[in-house]
């Protein structure tokens, strides 16, 4: 979890647009974020496997 002054501080409105970045919702982790639903990969499968996403099912071919 990432400390509160970043996440403050990623919140504030920046002064270009470029540098605007996603971070998950859940815990902050500002990698591999998925934009649909603005979780991170880890925080995505945790919620899929246990049933909070409603639509998501794990693949199986």
């Amino acid at each position: 979890m990432p400390r509160k002054g970043i996440i403050e501080r990623w919140k504030r409105p920046k002064k270009f647009k470029v540098r605007e970045y996603t971070r998950c919702s859940v815990c902050g982790r500002p990698k591999a974020v998925y934009r649909e639903f603005g979780l991170c990969r880890v925080c995505f499968r945790k919620m899929a496997l246990e049933g909070k996403l409603p639509g998501v099912k794990k693949a199986s071919w």
